[in-house]
């Protein structure tokens, strides 16, 4: 694995045809920089943490991280806000800095909503995680739930990529493309098939038929690519939106 990572890190980077040296770090995007994010903030972030939570935290403490992405909650606001200021020292001391875009305090969880409310404030904000946006919710029942949608962006971004290659699949029959579609479908069902996402779902399975048939239409003039065939096209080779995943509390649930 070193042997690997020390090759990765000397091969430079290609741009417009021209190899040029990377000097220091990896590559935007290259595919040994994931497994150094997890080594390097293993040390820099992940034991700090731990030894944060035992020494001066109070309260609850965790920590949620994928790569160089992570979130992490506090049961008491105070804590919160110190460690928001020492994390920013932490990382300076090894170079790094966060992005502050993406970087925030905000009021989360099942008190958030009482509290705001008592407070005369409004709902509480949202935050976008590995593709979903976390919302505080309530079940049928009015008991918190958290609830988790597409990001809207990051749906539409996919769609104009699908619509791209789509055209680079020009020559593929109305079967070919069917078979490809599902695929991409079941592909995206599979991961953003989570409880309370049901509409995000079932609106990106109309969205792709939809592209299908402006595809028919383009492609051959003479075709009739009305609603009722197109429903039987997408019933013939479309997943069904389904959830894929159960509720967190069941699939950590020990029997």
């Amino acid at each position: 694995m070193v042997r690997y990572i020390i090759r990765c890190l000397k091969a430079g980077v290609v741009e417009d045809g021209y190899w040029r040296e990377q000097g220091r770090g990896s590559p935007q995007g290259g595919c040994i920089s994931p497994l150094l994010a997890n080594v390097f903030l293993h040390y820099v972030l992940d034991l700090w943490v731990k030894h944060w939570r035992k020494t001066r935290a109070r309260g609850d403490l965790i920590i949620v991280r994928y790569a160089d992405d992570f979130v992490i909650g506090f049961q008491h606001q105070t804590e919160a806000q110190q460690f928001y200021k020492e994390l920013r020292q932490r990382l300076e001391k090894f170079g790094l800095s966060l992005n502050e875009e993406k970087t925030r305090l905000i009021e989360f969880g099942r008190f958030a909503v009482k509290n705001r409310r008592n407070r005369g404030e409004g709902k509480p904000e949202t935050f976008d995680f590995l593709g979903f946006t976390h919302i505080c919710g309530t079940d049928r029942k009015g008991n918190f739930q958290l609830k988790r949608k597409t990001i809207g962006k990051r749906l539409r971004a996919k769609l104009k990529a699908l619509k791209i290659e789509m055209r680079k699949r020009w020559k593929y029959s109305i079967p070919e493309m069917g078979r490809w579609l599902g695929r991409v479908l079941t592909g995206h069902f599979n991961y953003y098939g989570v409880p309370g996402n049901f509409r995000r779902l079932q609106g990106f399975r109309q969205a792709v038929m939809m592209l299908w048939r402006r595809w028919i239409i383009r492609k051959s003039q003479r075709s009739k690519a009305g609603y009722r065939r197109m429903y039987r096209l997408a019933k013939r080779w479309f997943p069904n939106a389904s959830i894929r995943h159960p509720y967190p509390s069941e699939r950590l649930c020990v029997i």
